[in-house]
């Protein structure tokens, strides 16, 4: 199977558990791997025969955006059943991020691998 990345999509939503975590919105950072036969753009040349990344982006963007969850997690899985719902692809990794939440830690991060269920 072929795979588009897209990585390191900044985008911004409100999320968190504590108290001061939800007066306002919080940089996350996503990783996404989107699983798709891309032979037939490949062969054509043709932007048209292929997934268009930039509207993956902003439809994770918008989800983020739009979205009040508590966890990552939840968060992480509206994101990735929202790709199924907009696009054709089989398969999906995403590992969404929270890079500011930890002062003695770089990263914290979450990372989902789901299959389209036919």
């Amino acid at each position: 199977m072929d795979k588009i990345y897209i990585e390191g999509l900044e985008v911004q939503s409100l999320i968190g558990v504590y108290d001061w975590e939800r007066d306002a919105k919080q940089r996350l950072l996503v990783d996404i791997v989107l699983f798709s036969d891309l032979n037939k753009p490949a062969l054509s040349d043709n932007v048209i025969d292929t997934l268009n990344y930039a509207e993956v982006a902003n439809a994770v963007s918008d989800v983020a955006e739009n979205s009040t969850f508590a966890l990552i997690e939840a968060l992480a899985l509206a994101m990735i059943e929202h790709i199924f719902e907009q696009f054709p692809v089989q398969k999906i990794t995403l590992k969404l991020s929270k890079p500011d939440i930890l002062p003695t830690a770089k990263n914290v991060a979450v990372e989902f691998t789901r299959e389209r269920k036919e």
